[in-house]
């Protein structure tokens, strides 16, 4: 039976829609996890592109998504259908998302300009896909609970799919690309065939998802006074009115560029800095392993300190993992490793971030009575895009200014350079994406339980009009 406002107190989380729902993330990370991670060197060292073409690739991509993205939001909250407004995405998106997963890993009979045009489509075409996915799977989660901290765990569930499938594709994507390509290097038959791996697997873990995860919420929509619809860009801009959503995109856009480009760097500071290539694999599961135990701790987290303290006690913990590696780079396989495993924790203050934007649209529908889930959500999405391309090419342009030199031995104000790249950049990062959060004003259980009760006393007064 559909819920309402007043179900609210009754509601509780259920184990197996919250395992379900975990399923949507997995297939997001089959999906975007080969392109994040292999796309870059399958274009220089498969593909042959240029420097120059794939940085044109990128910026193109990132600018059709500054216009994708709230296009696609703005799609999702106009849908009417059978099975609601967000689960027909994830029923009939995955196979399209699929075959331009595995175009974006073919290497077509093609030269010259010809090359780079098919790999801007592909690549285009699976992030268009992506983000009609990505969007509507974020937002389906206000459609299945109403209470912030049901919402919460569903996010928190969410979180631990993504951890668990990275530390399964962390350690199995290399061994299948070099197993399909039956040889000792990657190669294009080897991408292409575990592009096709993964893209299959992808499609029934956005069906389980879909099929589980009804659409049982019902909440009455804001109408205004006036009783015209906004347009578009109306919404965009009352949407920026919402101090708390934009506060929450600052906080994604910044955290996400300090965790991906480092993760990005981090082998350079293990090969260069710490001396020791045969730590890199113990690093970085270790950081995995300890965001996964992040994950499953967050409803416990939030539930006792309120999304924005818990987010603020991640990004210390962040900080002071990151200023004690940058200080200790030498401090032995033990120390940096229990280090790893601090910051690994604190990386888990991404998905906090998620669980704060359905509370930005309760506060953004009785503060300003807009209630676009859809465009919500674009925000963050782009947010994180734009994080990647800016942190990956921010990074590259500082190791050239640092005067780093492939496979050589660096000098000691190189690897001084790649320690402030891989550790004091992201903590001035994470530092200049909480400070805002000092003025955000939606924590704990008594501020949404207020915010609950003035939409319902809203709705309430419009029913005896």
């Amino acid at each position: 039976m559909p819920q309402t406002n007043l179900s609210r107190a009754e509601e509780k989380t259920n184990l197996f829609t919250a395992f379900c729902y975990s399923f949507g993330e997995v297939g997001s990370q089959l999906s975007w996890y080969m392109i994040s991670t292999y796309l870059t060197i399958f274009y220089t060292d498969v593909v042959t592109l240029s420097a120059g073409a794939i940085s044109a690739i990128m910026l193109i991509a990132r600018i059709w998504d500054a216009i994708n993205d709230p296009m696609m939001g703005v799609i999702a909250d106009k849908t009417k259908s059978r099975w609601g407004k967000f689960r027909p995405y994830l029923m009939f998106t995955p196979p399209f998302l699929a075959i331009f997963n595995i175009l974006t890993f073919t290497v077509f009979p093609v030269e010259g300009a010809a090359k780079v045009v098919l790999c801007l489509v592909c690549y285009i075409g699976a992030g268009m896909a992506y983000t009609a996915l990505c969007i509507t799977y974020g937002a389906l989660v206000n459609m299945i609970a109403r209470d912030s901290q049901v919402r919460m765990n569903y996010t928190s569930a969410r979180a631990i799919g993504a951890s668990v499938i990275k530390i399964i594709l962390s350690a199995v994507a290399m061994p299948m690309i070099l197993f399909f390509g039956k040889s000792d290097t990657p190669n294009a038959q080897g991408y292409f065939w575990t592009a096709v791996v993964c893209s299959v697997a992808l499609i029934p873990c956005f069906w389980l998802c879909a099929w589980r995860c009804k659409e049982t919420v019902v909440v009455e929509r804001p109408v205004q006074a006036s009783g015209e619809k906004r347009t578009v860009v109306q919404n965009l801009l009352l949407l920026c009115k919402n101090k708390n959503l934009l506060i929450t995109v600052w906080c994604v856009f910044l955290g996400a560029i300090a965790i991906m480009a480092r993760m990005s760097m981090l082998t350079y500071y293990v090969i260069y800095v710490v001396g020791n290539p045969v730590m890199i694999a113990p690093m970085f599961t270790t950081m995995t392993v300890t965001e996964l135990i992040g994950c499953v701790v967050m409803p416990w987290g939030t539930a006792k300190m309120g999304k924005r303290n818990w987010l603020l006690a991640l990004n210390v913990i962040m900080i002071a993992g990151f200023l004690i590696m940058f200080a200790f780079p030498n401090g032995g396989t033990t120390f940096l490793l229990a280090i790893c495993a601090v910051i690994g924790f604190g990386n888990s203050s991404a998905n906090v971030c998620t669980g704060m934007l359905s509370d930005c649209i309760e506060y953004g529908d009785l503060k300003y009575g807009i209630r676009e889930e859809g465009i919500t959500y674009s925000y963050m999405s782009f947010g994180v895009k734009l994080a990647t391309a800016v942190g990956g090419a921010v990074t590259v342009l500082a190791l050239g200014a640092i005067g780093y030199v492939p496979n050589a031995e660096q000098t000691e104000s190189v690897k001084q350079g790649i320690n402030v790249i891989v550790n004091l950049a992201p903590a001035i990062c994470i530092v200049l994406s909480a400070l805002p959060l000092l003025w955000y004003d939606i924590n704990g259980k008594k501020k949404m339980d207020e915010i609950y009760a003035g939409l319902e006393a809203r709705n309430a007064a419009r029913k005896e009009q």
